[in-house]
Formats: structure tokens, sequence, C-alpha cells
């Protein structure tokens, strides 16, 4: 019976001792340096570590920093819709609009205060304070005959004009881009599901690109074409940048960069790799110069070939977010619902 019994508790030492084990890939993770050219950064998996129990995450969607330097991250646990931290990784506030499937964030400088837009896949596009008070909702596209009732309403993301024109990426669902003004009326839409040079496959993001003092125009996302698509303020067409193997969440602008993360990328045309995220990084000719966690980009005969992930550090890059030091803050979608993780600038 001793033996026995010695055995047992051998036995349940051997399994607690497997259950704490150490994951291993996440030490060799901290400080290892990714990326290329003069944008590599050190990785920080700490960063944004928060008590489950207390402030749980599901998908870390997307994050913004307001003017005070917050950031400021949503996700779809209705539990805490919006997380604030400052710079150190901190938290700060957490609030709700009890929203399950929370998935886009654009913040405005409206001059007097900053303000939310927070789109939610059952599709809500609500406008908040930074502090959850909603200012207004723009309804459903088929009760205002926008769309008619057959049409999916799927919404992911969205971008505000100069102007204060709001344009809505339907990226889940009918993949038009959709156009307001400043106080909500509606003006045209356009895009549409298909293959055609205006056309989408998840058109899951859009930005408002003002780089180099051009006049403004839109670079919005064609996940399953592996590429962003840029068009004029009302819409027109005006060409495609390939970005061959990623398939790119939204586009982020800061300065004259172009961030995004890469959900997935593929070995060959339609063949996804699962766990698969990295960053890339464009300049503002919108050649990619880095792909932090992803292979180097190389150009042949003008041609950008096949990126990959090529350091497992990454699970579903969803969105980044950059401060004022150019840090990149990295939000991951079915990535165990961990918390962002910091790439420092070095």
């Amino acid at each position: 019976m001793n033996s026995r019994r010695r055995f047992i508790q051998n036995s349940s030492l051997i399994t607690l001792a497997m259950s704490l084990k150490p994951d291993f890939s996440l030490f060799a993770a901290q400080d290892q340096i990714l990326g290329h050219g003069n944008f590599t950064y050190k990785v920080d998996m700490k960063w944004g570590n928060l008590d489950p129990t207390k402030v749980p995450v599901v998908n870390c969607h997307e994050m913004v920093m307001d003017r005070k330097g917050r950031m400021i991250l949503l996700t779809d646990e209705p539990k805490n819709n919006v997380i604030i931290y400052d710079q150190t990784g901190k938290l700060l506030d957490t609030w709700t609009l009890g929203l399950n499937a929370a998935h886009g964030l654009t913040l405005v400088d409206e001059g007097d205060a900053e303000y939310l837009w927070i789109v939610d896949n059952g599709g809500r596009v609500v406008k908040t304070t930074l502090s959850g008070v909603v200012v207004s909702e723009i309804p459903m596209p088929a009760k205002e005959g926008i769309y008619d009732e057959k049409m999916r309403w799927t919404p992911t993301e969205t971008a505000v004009a100069p102007n204060g024109d709001l344009y809505i990426a339907d990226g889940y669902g009918s993949q038009y881009l959709l156009q307001y003004d400043k106080s909500g009326n509606f003006i045209r839409k356009f895009g549409g599901d298909g293959h055609g040079d205006a056309q989408f496959k998840t058109a899951h993001g859009i930005a408002v690109d003002q780089r180099g003092g051009k006049e403004p125009s839109l670079i919005c996302t064609s996940r399953g074409h592996n590429s962003f698509k840029k068009f004029t303020m009302d819409g027109e067409y005006l060409e495609t940048i390939f970005l061959p193997g990623a398939y790119v969440c939204r586009p982020v602008i800061h300065g004259e960069n172009l961030y995004a993360g890469v959900c997935w990328s593929r070995l060959k045309y339609l063949e996804q790799m699962d766990n698969s995220g990295f960053v890339t990084i464009l300049d503002k000719e919108n050649q990619v110069v880095s792909n932090p966690g992803g292979t180097a980009p190389e150009y042949r005969d003008g041609k950008l070939q096949l990126m990959v992930q090529s350091d497992p550090v990454f699970k579903h890059c969803h969105d980044v977010c950059i401060d004022q030091d150019e840090n990149i803050y990295v939000c991951q979608w079915n990535a165990g619902k961990t918390y962002p993780i910091k790439l420092t600038r070095v």
C-alpha cells in the first residue's frame, strides 16, 4: 500500500510539475530583435499583461493612442470592451458597452475633445466619449434603404476624413465602403464583393492617407487579395498595393509610414499558414521596408516577392498602434486570450 501511495503521490507531483512547466517560447521571444533595415524592434511580451480574472480579454482587436499618450484597447470581452493603459503597461481604467463582437476602434480629435468610433460585428457603429458615453450611432443600412433586406451587414472598421465625413467598412458583410457626412447623412457606397480592381474580398479596414502633403485619399484593406486598395475620397478607384503572402488587417498611418498587422501569411496562393502573423511596414512610396516577425521584404524587377512569417512570435496580428517614439503595440486575434505585445524600436 505504501508503494502504491508513493506511486500516486509521485505521479501527482509529476502532473503538477508538467502543468507548471513554463512556456520557453515566450522566454525566447522576450527581448528578441525583429525587423529589417532601419525598422528593428525589441520584443516585450509582458508589456500589457493583466490579471485575467479581473480584466479579461478574448481578442485584442484594436488599439489607439489619445493625445495624453494613453493606450486605448478594444476587446470583444463584454465585461470590459475598453481597457486603457499608460505607456508602461499599467492599467488606468476600463469600461464597456456590453458588446461581444467589438471589432473596430477609431479615435477622432474634434478639437474640443476626442471621441471613439466603435464597430461591433453584430452591426452597431457607435460614437462615444473616451469614458464610454454614447454620443451617436449610425443606423443599420437596411433600415435606411441603403441595403436591401437580403444584404449582409457585418461592419469591421471606420475612418474619419478631415472634413468630418465618416467611412464604414463592411468587411465581413457585403464588402462595401459606406460614406456619411459629419451629421450622419448617407452620401454613397462603393466597392462590393468581387475580384475587380475596385472590389473587395474582406474589406477589413480603412484609413485616410495624407502622407507627403498630398490630397487626402483612402487606403482600404482587401485582405483576401493580400492588398491595400487606394481610392479618392469620393470612392473612385486609384490603385492596388499588392502584398503577396500577407493577409493584412487595417492600415495604420503614422508619419510617412503605413503599418499593418498581418493576420495570416501563405506559402502559395490560397494556402494559409495557421498562427502565421507578423507586422508589415511600408514607406511613403508604399514600398515594404520591414516585416517584424516575417521574412525580409525583397523586390525583383520592381515586384515584391512572397512574404511569410519567419519568427513564431505572433499569432494572427490584428492591429498595431504606434506611439510618439515609434514603438509598436501589437493586438492579436485568436491568440489564447493574450494581451498586446510591445515592440520597442531600437
